[in-house]
């Protein structure tokens, strides 16, 4: 086919998720759309993928994503004629130990509440369900009669027959090599067989989405590895419609194909692929066999299915695919780009998502936004250190690993670490801090006291727990220091500062200088794209503070909301200032023995800031406290800051002075109930959902976005609602993500869950949905499936009601 000179939408990648969002961009109306390959359809990974389709995924969303792929892949054929391999021969997860079989307990139960058909099934029936497989070993299984397996190169075609069915253009051999650019957006793409101008660019391409995304500029971490699986000769018992069987104990999985097996598995130390840049030419081509790398998934799975000790081998397939630094997808517009989009980074699991995602992309670039919470696989997640190949290489070899690995709660990853610290960090490591990693910054998670050992990471009571609890009582009782640091923190200003912050945010911003003003961003549909602090530190000149992992994303909704003819800069200030929050009954004692300023109730009002004298600095000290009761922030210079620490570590001696970390942070703040954006808020909870009612401002004579959401939303019943779940003193730990049952059904799940001293017990926030939302639930009763076993907790609206 002849190249176009222009096209609406230019899809770069014929795989199969550059595929699948031409098809749904058809099926959505946008029909000028051309889809370049730089081989032949298929030829990057998507020949070489295993097939396997599940529908579960860790939260309701992707969930949803991944049923309808399913949906899609049983009526393509009927739709274009051409076969996909579906069958839908349902799946079996097999757990060896016991706290495996836990974990696929928690799943059950989220598939349940997910609307997806689960079972739990003995070793016994798993193995009348794969008669090849030993059993004499596991606890238990699951059962996904849903779940299936699809010829991947089929259905990536059958995909492109129903694009091209609709008006798509297609055209293969074509090697994208530039991109045009005018104003910040996209215009066209370079080719050597010319330039084709377009609106936007959809970049699916694969292992090289990252090597073309740098063409235009644009970030996308991901970083290919040699990736594994035999293929058999034929095996007594093996059938066509034999179930997908995954063993994750033993880093296995097994698929049926022509009568014999397809093995292959994630083994815990991965092995990056030394190829940058990845050639185009590379199409249709595999690594060289490893057998000394396959070795560990070959013990298992001879032990799994001692059929394989004397089944032919026919081939060892050494297929590279690509992986991201967190194990999500990669999807979404970047934010380096205006009219630029990305799908891929599908580590492992294109097959199974690309027809869901597809069809998110498509929704996205005809919307203007995505028409769900999609922050678990936003690009924006991403800051620009990631796109690091050092570091994305050594995090590759262990993001592969943990897809099948035992994944206890609060893991942390380990490589490319430490990377962006605190000018701190020296010396809370010196005190004991363990530290956890967010958006590449380093925090301390909690402290270790001296001669004791880390503690294992386990499903049961955690061994930090006594330590967690003294820097809570702490913070109630006297005064702890937290290194808030990695807070994210924008800076607008200018002569339209006021106006743009009146445009974005749904609380009244013009305010005195010196006052804070905590406030949510709204998309269109009344949804939480952002909860904010905004200190107005001058007539035009506001000082913006969000989440730790926000930057990237917030300061592109901000960006994206900026008219050309507004005269308001954003400037992403985050490493210049430190955050030390000095929170407890103490703090003002503490910090009235390193100031001389006068920091009472009636000098500084509560959520009021003002710059204050400080040890032999200048901060700016603000009123308030995430954890509730009294505190302070301190919004320190960089290069102060560790005066400042040690002034107050030398005034705190008396006080019960404490440092603290970001577990007992989030456990104060659940005990409180103040609300964390990616758990109980995000672009589909709306501020009545949430409880934030208090937070916006409906009538304010200025129009902001979201406004008449909000206002249409205003007294109706609730589809779901925030409420906080405690737990009986004594009960077991808690994770959070656990279904809650209301009167014995699905009726929502935890969204975050910490210990609390004032109740001896877990406390939680989560919603609940559909009929419940609209009660009451001041103690009301519920359980919580934890573990698969029903636990009763207390519901209430409001907790501790004393306090609140």
């Amino acid at each position: 086919m002849q190249l176009p000179a222009q096209a609406q939408v230019v899809i770069v990648g014929g795989g199969i998720a550059g595929c699948s969002t031409a098809y749904h961009l058809a099926k959505l109306g946008r029909t000028d759309v051309l889809l370049l390959e730089q081989g032949k359809l298929t030829g990057g990974t998507t020949w070489h993928a295993a097939g396997l389709v599940g529908q579960m995924r860790p939260n309701r969303n992707m969930t949803q994503m991944s049923k309808y792929g399913i949906e899609l892949y049983s009526t393509l054929e009927a739709e274009t004629g051409l076969a996909t391999g579906w069958k839908q021969c349902g799946s079996v997860n097999v757990a060896k130990t016991p706290e495996r079989m836990q974990v696929l307990r928690k799943q059950l139960a989220m598939a349940r509440s997910f609307g997806v058909e689960c079972h739990e099934i003995s070793p016994r029936e798993a193995g009348e369900r794969y008669p090849v497989m030993r059993t004499d070993d596991l606890q238990g299984a699951l059962w996904l009669p849903g779940d299936g397996k699809a010829n991947p190169a089929d259905l990536c075609m059958s995909l492109a027959k129903g694009a091209r069915n609709r008006g798509v253009k297609i055209v293969e051999d074509i090697e994208v090599t530039g991109v045009l650019t005018e104003g910040g957006r996209v215009v066209g793409v370079r080719t050597a067989q010319g330039d084709v101008r377009c609106e936007v660019i959809v970049n699916c391409a694969g292992q090289w989405a990252r090597q073309f995304g740098a063409l235009a500029g644009v970030n996308v971490p991901l970083y290919s590895a040699e990736h594994f699986y035999v293929v058999t000769g034929k095996i007594d018992g093996v059938h066509p419609m034999l179930p997908v069987m995954r063993d994750p104990d033993g880093f296995i999985y097994y698929k049926e194909e022509v009568g014999g097996l397809v093995m292959g598995g994630f083994e815990p130390q991965a092995k990056p692929w030394k190829m940058d840049p990845i050639p185009s030419t590379f199409q249709f081509q595999l690594l060289d066999e490893d057998w000394d790398q396959f070795e560990i998934l070959m013990t298992n799975a001879m032990h799994r299915t001692p059929c394989l000790q004397t089944a032919e081998i026919k081939m060892l397939l050494n297929g590279p695919e690509s992986f991201t630094p967190d194990g999500n997808f990669i999807l979404g517009e970047a934010p380096e780009l205006r009219n630029y989009f990305v799908c891929a980074g599908f580590n492992s699991a294109g097959i199974a998502n690309s027809g869901g995602a597809g069809r998110l992309m498509s929704e996205w670039i005809v919307g203007g936004e995505p028409s769900t919470d999609l922050w678990d696989v936003d690009i924006r997640r991403f800051g620009p250190f990631t796109g690091n190949r050092k570091a994305l290489a050594e995090r590759t070899g262990e993001t592969l690993g943990l897809h099948y690995a035992m994944r206890w709660p609060r893991q942390e990853l380990e490589t490319a670490r430490p990377l962006r610290t605190s000018p701190l960090y020296d010396l809370l490591a010196a005190k004991g801090a363990e530290f956890g990693s967010k958006n590449g910054w380093e925090r301390a998670n909690y402290f270790r006291p001296e001669g004791q050992p880390r503690p294992d990471y386990t499903l049961g009571t955690p061994g930090w727990l006594p330590w967690m609890v003294e820097e809570q009582r702490a913070t109630r009782e006297a005064v702890a220091i937290y290194d808030q640091t990695s807070f994210s923190k924008l800076l607008l200003q200018g002569r339209d500062a006021l106006a743009v912050l009146q445009r974005l945010c749904a609380n009244e911003m013009d305010v005195p200088v010196g006052k804070m003003v905590y406030t949510p961003m709204l998309n269109e549909r009344g949804g939480i794209e952002s909860d904010l602090t905004v200190m107005r530190q001058g007539a035009e000149r506001f000082l913006i503070v969000t989440g730790s992992a926000q930057a990237t994303r917030d300061a592109d909704w901000i960006g994206r909301h900026l008219a050309p003819q507004e005269h308001a800069v954003l400037t992403d200030v985050s490493a210049m200032f430190s955050v030390l929050s000095v929170m407890g009954p103490k703090a003002r004692e503490l910090l009235s023995r390193v100031s001389p300023d006068d920091l009472s109730p009636d000098a500084l009002k509560f959520s009021w800031t003002k710059e204050v004298d400080l040890g032999f600095a200048r901060v700016r000290a603000a009123r308030m406290s995430y954890v509730g009761g009294p505190g302070f922030e301190l919004y320190v210079p960089v290069e102060m800051t560790r005066h400042v620490y040690l002034a107050l570590q030398e005034a705190g001696r008396g006080l019960g002075l404490r440092d603290a970390g970001y577990y007992a942070l989030d456990a104060l703040r659940i005990e409180q109930g103040r609300r964390a954006w990616g758990a109980e808020l995000g672009p589909d909870e709306s501020p009545w959902e949430a409880g934030l009612g208090f937070s916006v401002k409906p009538d304010k004579a200025s129009t902001f976005i979201g406004q008449e959401a909000l206002r249409e939303a205003a007294g109706k019943p609730l589809r779901k609602k925030l409420v906080t779940l405690v737990f009986p003193p004594g009960s077991a730990y808690a994770w959070g993500g656990e279904t809650l049952l209301w009167q014995g059904e699905p009726a929502g799940e935890i969204s975050s869950v910490g210990f609390s001293p004032l109740a001896d017990a877990c406390v939680a926030l989560g919603y609940v949905r559909g009929e419940a939302a609209a009660l009451p639930h001041e103690g009301s009763d519920a359980r919580i499936l934890l573990w698969g076993d029903a636990v009763p907790v207390k519901l209430f609206d409001r907790w501790p009601p004393a306090q609140r």
